[in-house]
Order: C-alpha cells, then structure tokens, then sequence
C-alpha cells in the first residue's frame, strides 16, 4: 500500500506577520501543471484540521500567485491554515507513459495553527509511488527519475527562496523515503 509523500519546511522568524511572505515565496518557485484545465482551489482552516473551512474558493485557471495571496489575506492568521490544491506535471503510467498533472497541495501553517508537525509550510505531493520505479513497468525507472529529479529540483529552488531553519521529506506511514527508493531500485538489480 503506497502512502502520502510530504516536504515539510521550517523558516526561520516565522510569525503571523511574515507567514503569507513565507507561502507567496513557496508558491513563488512551485512549477505548477502548464497542462491543468480545471481551477487551483483555495482553502482556510481555523485553528486546525478538525475544524470547518472558513473559506473555499476555486480560482481561475492559471491565477496568479499575487491572486491566491490576495485571496487569502482577509482570512489568515495566526491560527490558520492557508492551502492550495493545485498540480504540476509529472510522468505517470495508464496504458503509456505521459506527461501529466499530478495533484498536489501547498500549505501554510500559522504558528498557532494545530497540524500535528508544527511545520510552517508543507507540500503533498501525493502518493509516493509516482517517485519511485515499479519493475513491473517497462520504463518505470526512467520516467521515475524524471519525477525524481523534478523534487530535487524543487526542493533545492525552495532552499534557495526561503531562509530555511530546516526541511524534510517524509512519508505517511514514518518510513525513511530515501530507504524506500534504494529498495525499489534494488529490485531492478533482480532482474
């Protein structure tokens, strides 16, 4: 069973004044999908998860960073979750492998908001399995190291964006992914 791959960040002087900085400049360095047709959503949560949405609002297509900030603005705070359901493109297999949005959700967590990680800001990037190879597939191991590298790239350009205090990619279930990735290209050697 695959579970959820996530990049949780910690910026340094992070407060409810500098927290919208913080994501516009996230958001700032996200590729999102040039191939999505339907519209980003935007969401708030007060206090925490268990809470009901204060706001949601769908957004154009291809609406600007400055546009989500914007939105966000009258409903953030310091005890607030701001998030965005987006995409960007990564290679995935149906019956060929194509470029395609994958889904993906960028958050903003006040410091008083309860998300369990105390993280400030965080990315879903989905189930795991669309970075690591599958034997199974032929041409899994290119195409997965496509989408990997798109990560590394990711996570570098955020390194560089933001005045990081630390960072770390995790999965779900508490597995280390960098032994989940030696174990799945360990199973090309097999073959």
């Amino acid at each position: 069973m695959s579970d959820r791959l996530y990049l949780s960040c910690w910026t340094r002087n992070y407060d409810k004044a500098s927290m919208l900085r913080r994501y516009e400049a996230l958001l700032a360095t996200f590729p999102f999908s040039k191939l999505y047709k339907s519209a980003p959503v935007l969401r708030v949560f007060a206090v925490s998860y268990s809470e009901p949405i204060i706001l949601e609002k769908p957004l154009e297509p291809g609406a600007s960073v400055e546009e989500v900030i914007s939105s966000a603005r009258d409903f953030a705070a310091g005890d607030c979750c701001v998030e965005l359901e987006a995409a960007w493109d990564l290679w995935q297999y149906t019956d060929d492998w194509k470029l395609q949005p994958a889904p993906v959700v960028l958050s903003c967590m006040g410091p008083e908001f309860e998300s369990g990680h105390d993280d400030h800001l965080r990315v879903d990037f989905g189930l795991e399995t669309k970075f690591l190879p599958m034997p199974e597939i032929t041409g899994s191991i290119k195409m997965q190291e496509s989408n990997l590298r798109s990560l590394l790239h990711l996570v570098a350009d955020i390194d560089k964006a933001l005045p990081l205090s630390r960072r770390h990619l995790w999965s779900e279930s508490g597995a280390n992914f960098a032994d989940l990735l030696a174990n799945a290209i360990g199973k090309f050697d097999g073959h």
